[in-house]
């Protein structure tokens, strides 16, 4: 965890829709689809370049829990979009999944 680090606080405080060891999901505070959820992990890594820090296993329950995240809301038709770095868009530098559904409204960051 990272002190100043807006995601690592909402892991530890935030409205979580969903949970489980390592991962959390929550609703994005400006969504840019109809279902618009961040998949977050405990571990603080700043971005997709840093994939590399997480274990086979545990870059699995990550991507396993994405799913699962989908799934319990419902969604069959939707979207996982992860940007890597300022350049793609990124600008929490806190590794995360954006899961959309429904009508896109904007661009992900």
């Amino acid at each position: 965890m990272k002190e100043d680090c807006l995601f690592c606080k909402l892991y530890l405080e935030g409205d979580h829709v969903a949970s489980t060891s390592g991962f959390v999901a929550i609703r994005d505070l400006h969504p840019q689809a109809d279902t618009h959820l961040l998949v977050l992990p405990e571990r603080h890594v700043a971005s997709f370049h840093e994939i590399a820090a997480f274990p086979a296993d545990e870059a699995k329950r990550m991507l396993d829990f994405v799913a699962e995240v989908a799934a319990e809301n419902g969604l069959t038709d939707y979207r996982v979009v992860v940007n890597a770095g300022a350049g793609a868009g990124q600008t929490i530098f806190h590794l995360h999944w954006h899961v959309l559904s429904g009508g896109l409204t904007g661009s992900m960051t």
